[in-house]
C-alpha cells in the first residue's frame, strides 16, 4: 500500500512517500511565500523521481492542524483535488501526534508546539509508552501554562519552542531539553508512516467533508465577527 503524504502546518512543509517496507522519498521547502507555488511542482517531481505515478498511489494522508491556516488549507485542498482526481482514500493525521513521533523511546515527556500567534502555542504533551500517549491534548494556550502539571525534565520540540526559547528556559529551567534544530520541524515521512497505520485501521476521512484542525479561529474570522 502506497501513501503520497502532504505536510503543509508550517512554513517549512514538505511531501513524502511509503509504503509497509518504509520510506521511499521525502522533499522538505522552506517556503517564503506559500505552499500553493510549489506543493503540486514538488508531488509530481517526487513521483518522477520514484519512477512512480499517481495510479500507484493507494492513499493520500494530509496534516490536518493545528498549524498555520493558509497552509493547512492549501495542503487540504490539494490532497483533495488529489483524491477527487484518482478516487483513491483520504487520511487525516493529526499534526502534532505525527510530530511527536520524531522522538521515540524517549524517557521524558515530549511537548511539540508551533507558534499560534498572540502570544500563545499550538501545542500537545506526549510521553513513551511503547508508543506515544497524549498526556495533554492539542491546544491553543500561553507558555506558562502547558508544564503546571510537569514536575520532570521535558524535551521541547517545534518552532514554538524557538519563538518562546528565553521564556521557557525562565519557566523550566535546566528541565528545558531543547531539540536538535533538525527536530524542530514536523516530517511529511511521519505523516506517511501514521497515515499509512491509520488506513490499516479503517480510519479514512470522506475527502468531501474534511476540514483542517484549526484549534481556534483566524485573525480574519474574529475581525469579522466582531463588526457583525
Amino acid at each position: 500500500m502506497k501513501v503520497l503524504a502532504i505536510e503543509t502546518s508550517t512554513m517549512l512543509g514538505g511531501v513524502a512517500l511509503a509504503d509497509e517496507k518504509g520510506l521511499i522519498a521525502e522533499t522538505r521547502l522552506n517556503v517564503k511565500s506559500t505552499h500553493s507555488e510549489r506543493l503540486m511542482a514538488t508531488i509530481d517531481d517526487q513521483l518522477r523521481q520514484s519512477d512512480l505515478s499517481l495510479g500507484d498511489i493507494d492513499l493520500f494522508a494530509v496534516a490536518s492542524g493545528p498549524g498555520s491556516f493558509t497552509g493547512l488549507r492549501i495542503g487540504l485542498s490539494t490532497a483533495k483535488g488529489l483524491c477527487y482526481a484518482t478516487g483513491k482514500p483520504l487520511v487525516m493525521v493529526p499534526t502534532l501526534d505525527a510530530f511527536a513521533r520524531s522522538f521515540p523511546f524517549s524517557k521524558h515527556p515530549v511537548c511539540v508546539m508551533l507558534d499560534a500567534r498572540r502570544g500563545e502555542l499550538y501545542a500537545a504533551v506526549f510521553r513513551w509508552d511503547n508508543g506515544f500517549v497524549k498526556m495533554l491534548d492539542a491546544s491553543s494556550a500561553v507558555p506558562d501554562a502547558l508544564f503546571r502539571d510537569l514536575d520532570s525534565p521535558v524535551i521541547l520540540a517545534g518552532e514554538g519552542a524557538l519563538v518562546y526559547r528565553e521564556r521557557l528556559i525562565a519557566l523550566l529551567g535546566e528541565r528545558a531539553l531543547f531539540a536538535p534544530l533538525i527536530s524542530m520541524v514536523p516530517s511529511p515521512a511521519n505523516v506517511a508512516m501514521l497515515g499509512l497505520e491509520k488506513a490499516m485501521l479503517g480510519e479514512f476521512t470522506e475527502a468531501s467533508a474534511a476540514e483542517p484542525f484549526y484549534i481556534r479561529k483566524s485573525e480574519a474570522e474574529v475581525k469579522w465577527s466582531q463588526k457583525r
